[in-house]
């Protein structure tokens, strides 16, 4: 090892030789690694994933079921999460204590996720209490932190994904009169209005200025929404949606509930990823259809089904930034260090933040 790669390794930075390396390369090693590891190496792609990673996952899917999968794969001693950082967490907080859980770039991270912070909420959670009293529960997107939902289990929530989100805020309105829906407001407000709750008992809160955004009477709102949101399906537009109509008045529109309300209203149809993947599975030869979701998949998608006509709804939409942190060279970087010994970015969450989120999944994962 050269000196610049002993730097590399200690400050976590992706060493030059992977920069220099061909694709085939690259994959010949991958391929040779998982092969030499067998049952003892478990590698979940996420499926915002590129192809030139997804070709390496043994399991493809979301992040709650990659991570559950994880945790039952029992021979694997090391998981190496091709997805973003909170998934990392999750994977580790059901997985056993001599199972590693391994990131292949700590820079994968998800601006909705960031877009509450524990400290952001513990102040917004005085205020709210303060505002309405013990009527309030907790409810986060698993695209969360660990920590936020650790706050949720304390205070007797539960987290949410986006194929039972309706489940559990319904389940939600048993215990309280009100929610507190963390961190994306695209996909609480989508839910509770699917279940009846209309728009104007529904307040965002801005934890920027930390002040509830509300017009009219407190005491009518029962649905507190974060201001958070996803980058990528927050840039599916009604425009978009008003010139496909003119374009291909034919093309079915299918999206995921992270897009705005005015998106979703404007849609044939709006779903989990799970939902969007199998209804394009179900839909007849010839169809046609515009989906609105992440870029990576809309296009394995169409690769899948030659069959149909399906494009993306916005033509100008780019792959999730932060989840292409995670590519070829990365991942093979992250196996070969464990080939070495010299393992690099284990995501590790404390024990008590563990505890306080695996009640708020456990809730959760009772129910729905």
């Amino acid at each position: 090892m050269n000196i610049l790669e002993a730097v590399q390794l200690k400050d976590g930075s992706l060493p030059e030789k992977y920069k220099l390396m061909t694709d085939l390369e690259m994959e010949s090693r991958v391929k040779e690694i998982k092969e030499s590891f067998g049952t003892k190496l478990f590698i979940p792609g996420h499926h915002y994933q590129k192809d030139e990673v997804i070709q390496f996952a043994d399991e493809t899917g979301d992040s709650l079921q990659l991570a559950q999968q994880s945790a039952a794969n029992t021979e694997a001693e090391y998981i190496v999460f091709c997805g973003v950082h909170f998934m990392a967490e999750t994977a580790d907080i059901l997985t056993r204590e001599n199972q590693k859980v391994i990131l292949p770039d700590m820079r994968a991270g998800c601006s909705m996720a960031d877009m509450a912070d524990i400290h952001q909420t513990e102040r917004a959670w005085d205020q709210l209490l303060d505002l309405f009293g013990e009527t309030i529960l907790p409810l986060t997107y698993v695209n969360s932190t660990a920590s936020i939902k650790a706050f949720c289990g304390k205070n007797g929530g539960a987290t949410v994904t986006s194929s039972n989100a309706k489940e559990m805020v319904s389940w939600a309105f048993t215990q309280k009169e009100r929610i507190l829906f963390l961190p994306d407001q695209h996909l609480g407000r989508n839910t509770a209005f699917d279940l009846g709750v209309p728009l104007e008992e529904m307040a965002v809160w801005n934890p920027l200025t930390d002040k509830l955004e509300f017009e009219g009477n407190p005491d009518n709102i029962r649905v507190i929404l974060w201001k958070g949101h996803c980058s990528v399906h927050e840039n599916f537009t009604v425009q978009n949606i008003e010139s496909l109509r003119i374009s291909n008045p034919n093309m079915k529109i299918l999206v995921h509930p992270e897009c705005s309300r005015e998106v979703v209203a404007l849609s044939d149809f709006a779903g989990s990823t799970k939902y969007i993947i199998d209804t394009i599975n179900r839909a007849p030869a010839g169809s046609k259809w515009a989906i609105g979701t992440e870029m990576n998949l809309v296009k394995r998608i169409i690769k899948e089904h030659p069959d149909k006509e399906i494009v993306s709804l916005n033509p100008h939409m780019c792959p999730c930034l932060t989840m292409n942190r995670i590519d070829l060279p990365h991942l093979l970087w992250s196996l070969e260090n464990i080939e070495t010994g010299a393992i690099q970015n284990i995501i590790k969450v404390e024990e008590a933040v563990a505890h306080d989120a695996m009640m708020a999944l456990n809730r959760m994962l009772e129910r729905a």
